[in-house]
């Protein structure tokens, strides 16, 4: 198992990176897939098409957002804490995700890189 922890700017204010990471209609504009979430602690979420999918555990509105992502087969929880931090260039955006299968490792921290906020980074400069 293994941990992943970077920071990333993004140029919107916490307030807009909340919603666009929370609620699916948005979510959607930027992945381009249906996506299947609710701030309510508990309760399952699903993004690009189930290729991620998980629990939310905690929400504080603008500024944090905690799930446990799914992997198949894994024991230990797979946790992916996001803070957000405004930032002069807008948003700093914490990023710890922890129990990441090793053999998942490389696929999941580039689909951070790129999917996940390299589309989040694209959709709020245009």
């Amino acid at each position: 198992m293994k941990d992943f922890k970077k920071y990333y700017v993004l140029p919107a204010a916490p307030e807009e990176i909340y919603t666009a990471l929370t609620n699916p209609l948005t979510i959607e504009l930027w992945t381009g897939e249906p996506a299947e979430m609710t701030t309510e602690p508990g309760s399952e979420f699903s993004m690009w098409d189930g290729s991620i999918v998980g629990k939310n555990i905690e929400f504080e509105e603008n500024k944090r957002i905690v799930q446990q992502w799914y992997f198949d087969g894994q024991e230990a929880e797979s946790i992916v804490t996001i803070k957000l931090h405004e930032d002069k260039n807008g948003t700093s955006a914490e990023l710890r995700h922890t129990n990441i299968p090793d053999s998942d490792y490389e696929d999941i921290t580039e689909g951070w890189n790129d999917a996940y906020f390299g589309s989040l980074f694209e959709f709020f400069s245009i």
